[in-house]
């Protein structure tokens, strides 16, 4: 007898939860609970790092990621205005700046502004040390692909809008900062957002400029912890430090993207 397809889709279930509950039980009894609670969950190593830990490398972190966002955000916005423009050469250099910065790893960036700028400007610098390069490093590659996020933004606000705005008298700039780019920025919080969770991640890349106890960031310090104790605790911390970060903003992100679903 035939099954109904209802029933099919739950013998399918079924097997799939079995599946996942047999995994779950075969690397339960591999695993060496052991030695997994000795090298990855030592207290005192974990207590150790503290405050040190929050107070310093996640601060950094955050501090990095923050800045860098609000640089590429603002970079990002120019370059999306740049890609719109009816004028030609603003459209080509908007786009070779994002095609050449989203085609390098973020890794390159920081290498070539952190040797790059002495040799091009001898005696120079970026201003604010670490903070500065990490800043303009973030900001550069995050800013590429911002721009083309904001820029489908504004595109996908309906064109009803700048017409409205210029029928009242509004000039094509006032219409777009007043009513177009709020509108465009309400559309793209959850790939921004996405954006803000990349950057986090990316921060770790400023351990390629040098650090000091005071500009160490998160992963820096998991590895100097590491380095030091012979135990992979310190980048169990550090990893819980990160997902402090990235959860709560992903958490965000699903919750805008519903609530744009449902006003949809």
């Amino acid at each position: 007898m035939a099954m109904s397809p209802r029933k099919r889709a739950q013998v399918s279930r079924g097997i799939q939860y079995g599946i996942l509950v047999l995994l779950a039980i075969v690397i339960a009894l591999a695993a060496d609970w052991k030695t997994l609670a000795e090298d990855f969950a030592d207290l005192d190593i974990a207590a150790a790092m503290f405050p040190e830990v929050i107070t310093t490398a996640l601060k950094n972190t955050v501090l990095y990621t923050a800045s860098g966002f609000a640089f590429g955000l603002g970079l990002g916005l120019v370059l999306a205005l740049m890609r719109l423009s009816p004028v030609g050469p603003y459209r080509w250099m908007a786009t070779a700046f994002i095609e050449f910065f989203r085609g390098l790893p973020a890794l390159v960036v920081f290498i070539a502004l952190s040797v790059g700028i002495a040799i091009a400007f001898p005696g120079r610098a970026i201003p604010g040390g670490t903070l500065g390069v990490a800043t303009v490093a973030l900001g550069l590659v995050g800013g590429a692909y911002m721009a083309e996020t904001i820029r489908a933004g504004i595109q996908a606000v309906p064109k009803g809008q700048m017409e409205a705005a210029r029928s009242l008298g509004m000039s094509p700039t006032r219409a777009m900062i007043s009513i177009v780019i709020p509108q465009a920025f309400r559309i793209i919080l959850p790939p921004l957002t996405n954006e803000l969770i990349l950057l986090t991640k990316d921060s770790s890349l400023v351990y390629v400029l040098g650090y000091t106890s005071s500009t160490i960031e998160l992963t820096s310090f998991g590895r100097a912890a590491l380095n030091q104790e012979k135990s992979m605790t310190p980048l169990v911390v550090i990893s819980v430090c990160y997902l402090m970060i990235t959860i709560p903003l992903s958490i965000v992100v699903r919750r805008m993207e519903s609530r744009a679903e449902r006003a949809r």
